[in-house]
């Protein structure tokens, strides 16, 4: 039996993230799944009444699907996968009916012997006549482009794809590619002169190669015709002798061109030392064989490298066991001074290489002014391409020095992984996507030289002499032409400079603290980059339940973390938690993330009270407060004379916790001050004081305000709101505010129903029991249509700023007579004990669904069993009556689709076996597919609890 394959060698063949995510939620949809050898199958439950039948052979490897979807693999396929890399698929001793067929057709031409391909001599001659014929006019081309002067020359995207169409018409599509390119560094690039120049000279060379190709050695023969375009059958690159080690798999890039899908893989011999690199093409969808290990893994096995004269690209052979992982990597020496060494003699192989994998190590990435740089303890540095802003790079590094592997070339370093702690942590990142090394980066040029080809040769010569001595001297021996003498100048002086390029200097970073927190484990770490990647409504589950165990995240995950608190502000302090000592360093580093983390895990000083900024203060006083709130009290008063701005009012705001009669001068005083938020904060805070002079005065404007008629058989009450206000009553923060207050009368906005709701929102709770009574006889009381909606407002208002429960059920029973009835509902139910709560819901059946919804969120997390049990009952009515009635309204999953989702997010993870036997018993496909992926996903945040155990 074929060994299941892991989620992310299944995750790396996802055309898209959208396929991938589509894919996970189909989990539990899947029936009559069998595996046998590399046959893998399937049946999932779609929208139809048929199931979609899906085949994968897992030698490809290969899909089939009866789905209608245009991606390969399609959504259907990634999941039977998944669900397969889960160990949810058994062994069987037959294949399936449905998949025999399509599985032994390909085994059938697998079996076929292959025709050996060989070239037809007279063809290959027809090629190279062709090529040939392409070539001499594209050196005329670039002739006519430098004599007449790159400002001067057509440099529009017509002109070069003119040019580029002629070179693939002549079989040459290496050159039409790199033809292509130039438009885009004209555009986007201040130095495109330089970039058109060293490519023109690079072609230049290319041509002149080409015309003595017969002259040259077999492997610099081999490099042109690489470089130009001539196809090289796989059958001649098997027949090159074979390389046999334990080759260690450092890096795995996929980037696309349109539809054109292309695979790095960058493997290092662990014996021979030398580096190889799979290059694998997929069209319409990244469909890349899975035989190829993923990064940090080992084959022994043999490799077949392309011919050239310096060969890097190879061609899997023979496999000599399973591949394994290695905590090792061993280096004969890894400087950068060896590095560029062996780069400068692999251009001597071949001068048109455009870049070269290195190792580097000990060395130490690092931000400067000039740029981005590796550099070693001496200071030697190779700046990094401008390109790249290798983020996470630097926070697997945290200033310490690492094991490197990049791709050095004209642009500079790009980053491909790096090795630390016994393992390969792949650097591109979700904060920079991966891209192939661009083929229009400017050789090293001299500034003469890209001064004569702007004005152009017919107008200015080339002066050789001005050149460095060994370029002089080649130059001085080339043809008279001055157009082809500046081209063949240029290609010397980018071979001379790219060849002997000197490392820089640079500084490496303070390193980072350690952080002595238990590392979070592997799992939990991938689950929750996958989860702040797609904003998965499970996250908040997921850090409640992290807190307890205050783990620190691993290095390379610190980067995205500090990327999403800066998106996210609910959930920053839970992400730079995690992030930790790590994460404090990296963000002092980027000028973006800098202002997210200001001091140390140490309680704030006072020092950050009296010079910090405005968070800092905030934070400083909100901790003191919590710890000692006399204290907390004296600081804000003494510094209340010089606060300014917007900050006064939170400020003022933090006496909110632990309140008491000690606040009240404080606060009486803020009903003086100039800013109207500052009055607002203190007129909001003063309720919360039963006995201060502020409620006094709340009650005795009640008193005046509503006066209480005792009748007969009910309690009248009278309104005399004032028409205007007076200066005590604007003090205690009684406004018309119309804004907030939308009441209207006769068509016209009533502001007496406006402020009769503030009276009653700041007025003790206690003096209308003394006027009406207990809470559920006040409700009671008689009262005009016109100020009925603003009485009960306000005390729902007061209710619950002052957190009574006894208030909040008698509100919550008689109902709120307002536009916000549910929400408010919610927030007085929410203030009623728990079992209370749920004795209310279980009381609620199939048609109070609504009700149900718009109430659940006050239950808290996760929701009792018992409720769980039964909201899973209600929504299985609605499955048996979709089922009658296919056509109903209001009976479709869709229609409680935000229901379903709180579920998933609030169900206790142990109802996922009722969702499951429910979904088995459903007659309705839509409802059995719905509970299925309520299942999926309780079972999920069973898995994510677990994970961080």
């Amino acid at each position: 039996m074929t060994a299941p394959w892991s989620e992310d060698q299944v995750s790396a063949l996802a055309p898209d993230a959208s396929s991938l995510s589509a894919a996970r939620k189909l989990a539990g949809r899947w029936r009559g799944t069998g595996q046998l050898d590399t046959a893998l199958w399937g049946l999932c439950q779609g929208s139809g009444s048929k199931p979609y039948q899906t085949i994968v052979d897992l030698a490809g490897p290969a899909y089939k699907c009866s789905c209608p979807s245009r991606k390969f693999p399609c959504k259907h396929a990634l999941s039977l996968l998944l669900t397969w890399s889960g160990g949810a698929v058994t062994e069987s001793t037959a294949i399936a009916d449905f998949a025999a067929e399509w599985i032994n057709a390909r085994a059938a031409r697998a079996a076929e012997p292959t025709a050996t391909r060989t070239t037809n001599p007279a063809t290959a001659e027809q090629r190279r006549v062709r090529v040939t014929a392409g070539l001499e006019e594209l050196d005329v081309w670039l002739g006519d482009q430098v004599r007449t002067g790159l400002a001067q020359s057509d440099r529009s995207f017509q002109a070069f794809e003119t040019i580029a169409a002629r070179m693939v018409d002549a079989q040459a599509p290496g050159v039409a590619s790199a033809l292509r390119q130039l438009p885009t560094a004209v555009v986007t690039r201040s130095d495109w002169p330089d970039v058109v120049l060293a490519e023109y000279a690079r072609l230049h060379l290319l041509i002149a190669a080409h015309r003595r190709l017969d002259d040259l050695s077999p492997e610099l023969r081999a490099g042109v015709r690489t470089h130009i375009g001539y196809p090289i059958p796989a059958e001649t690159v098997r027949a090159e002798p074979a390389v046999r080690d334990q080759w260690q798999v450092l890096g795995i890039r996929t980037s696309a061109d349109e539809r054109l899908y292309t695979r790095r893989t960058w493997l290092y011999g662990r014996q021979t030392r030398r580096w190889a690199l799979l290059l694998e093409h997929s069209f319409g969808a990244p469909n890349f064989s899975a035989e190829v290990p993923m990064p940090g893994m080992m084959a022994d096995a043999d490799l077949h490298y392309y011919p050239g004269g310096a060969p890097l690209r190879a061609l899997w052979g023979e496999r000599h066991g399973a591949a394994e992982p290695f905590t090792t990597l061993p280096v004969a020496e890894g400087t950068i001074a060896v590095a560029l060494a062996e780069h400068a003699k692999a251009l001597g192989g071949d001068p048109w290489l455009r870049s070269r994998p290195m190792l580097l190590t000990g060395v130490v990435p690092g931000w400067t002014e000039s740029g981005w740089y590796i550099t070693e303890s001496d200071g030697t540095a190779l700046p990094v391409a401008a390109t790249e802003q290798p983020w996470r790079l630097l926070g697997v590094s945290g200033g310490h020095p690492v094991t490197l592997a990049a791709d050095w070339g004209i642009a500079g370093l790009i980053p491909i992984s790096v090795f630390t702690a016994g393992e390969v942590v792949d650097v591109g990142g979700a904060e920079s996507a991966p891209r192939q090394v661009s083929n229009a980066a400017a050789a090293p040029v001299s500034e003469d030289l890209t001064s004569v080809a702007l004005l152009g040769t017919a107008r200015r010569a080339l002066d050789p002499a001005r050149l460095e001595a060994p370029v002089a001297a080649a130059a001085a021996r080339l043809r008279t032409d001055p157009a082809l003498l500046l081209l063949e100048s240029a290609a010397l002086r980018g071979a001379f400079a790219r060849g002997g390029v000197s490392a820089a200097t640079a500084t490496t970073p303070e390193p980072a603290e350690d952080d002595a927190r238990r590392l979070l484990p592997r799992a939990a770490a991938t689950r929750l980059a996958r989860m702040l990647r797609d904003r998965s409504a499970f996250l908040p589950e997921w850090f409640a339940a992290a807190t307890p165990f205050d783990y620190r995240a691993p290095d390379a995950l610190c980067a995205l973390l500090l990327e999403q608190a800066k998106a996210h502000t609910e959930l920053r302090e839970p992400l730079l938690r995690l992030a930790g000592a790590r994460g404090r360093w990296l963000a002092d580093q980027h000028p973006e993330w800098r202002d997210l983390v200001r001091y140390s895990d140490a309680a704030p000083t006072e020092q950050s009270w009296q010079f910090g900024q405005p968070p800092e203060r905030r934070e400083w006083l909100t901790d003191l407060r919590r710890r000692d709130p006399d204290a907390a009290r004296t600081a804000l008063a003494a510094s209340w004379p010089k606060e300014s701005g917007p900050l006064k009012a939170e400020l003022l705001a933090v006496l909110a916790e632990g309140i008491s009669a000690a606040d009240e001068p404080l606060l009486e005083a803020a009903l003086d001050d100039r800013r109207s938020d500052v009055r607002r904060v203190a007129a909001g805070l003063l309720p919360l004081l039963p006995n201060s002079a502020f409620a006094q005065r709340m009650t005795r404007r009640a008193s005046a305000w509503v006066q209480v008629e005792h009748l007969l058989l009910h309690r009248n009450l009278v309104v005399r709101v004032p028409e205007s206000l007076d200066d005590a009553d604007r003090r205690d923060g009684i406004t018309d505010r119309t804004v907030e207050f939308t009441y209207r009368w006769d068509g016209a906005p009533d502001l007496r129903a406006g402020r009769l709701r503030q009276l009653v929102a700041a007025t003790p709770l206690a003096h209308w029991e003394s006027e009406l009574g207990a809470p559920d006889k006040a409700i009671q009381a008689k009262i005009s249509d016109r100020f009925r909606q603003p009485l009960f407002d306000g005390w729902v208002d007061a209710a619950l700023a002052r957190h009574d429960p006894t208030w909040a059920r008698a509100l919550f029973e008689a109902g709120v007579p307002t536009d916000l009835a549910m929400l408010r509902r919610r927030e007085l139910f929410a203030l009623l004990a728990l079992p209370d709560r749920t004795r209310h819901l279980l009381q609620l059946d199939g048609a109070w669904l609504s009700e149900l919804e718009a109430l659940l969120p006050a239950v808290g997390h996760p929701w009792p069993e018992t409720l769980a049990q039964h909201l899973i009952l209600l929504l299985f009515e609605r499955a048996r009556a979709a089922a009658k009635r296919p056509e109903s309204h209001g009976s479709s999953p869709s229609a409680h689709r935000s229901l379903l989702s709180a579920a998933a997010v609030h169900l206790p993870v142990g109802a996922a076996r009722a969702a499951t036997l429910v979904a088995r018993r459903c007659d309705d496909p839509n409802w059995e597919r719905a509970f299925d992926q309520l299942a999926h996903d309780l079972n999920h945040r069973s898995m994510m609890l677990e994970e961080l155990r």
